[in-house]
């Protein structure tokens, strides 16, 4: 496997989610805005557990447990962080899980902070 192209591929493909995201966002699709923020995310931590393990990464969506196969150090908050977003994903994949409330400005504080997540995992690539 090429690791490089792995990572590569991770890592361009998050920036495309991003972006959908903040085009979701602005048109009030909220719901589908964090979806892809979360999706975002995995796909960079993805790249991460590419680069650790030098394999394909495993189809799992749980952003915490990526991060620990990444052998990522994370802070107490960032992976409190990583745990209350998976609800964005389980909304979109699985339609009997209870959605989480959610209104502008909740959607709005939360696409900024995966967006952060998302570049500051970046860095660490």
């Amino acid at each position: 496997m090429d690791v490089q192209k792995q990572v590569e591929y991770w890592r361009s493909s998050a920036e495309e989610d991003l972006e959908a995201a903040r085009s979701l966002l602005k048109k009030r699709y909220l719901r589908h805005a964090l979806f892809f923020a979360h999706l975002a995310m995995e796909k960079t931590l993805k790249a991460h557990v590419s680069r650790q393990t030098e394999q394909v990464p495993p189809k799992i969506h749980n952003l915490e447990r990526l991060a620990q196969i990444a052998g990522l150090t994370l802070d107490p908050s960032r992976i409190s962080f990583l745990r209350s977003f998976d609800v964005y994903q389980l909304e979109g994949r699985y339609p009997d899980a209870a959605p989480a409330p959610l209104d502008r400005r909740t959607a709005r504080e939360d696409f900024l902070s995966a967006e952060e997540m998302v570049a500051w995992l970046k860095t660490q690539l």
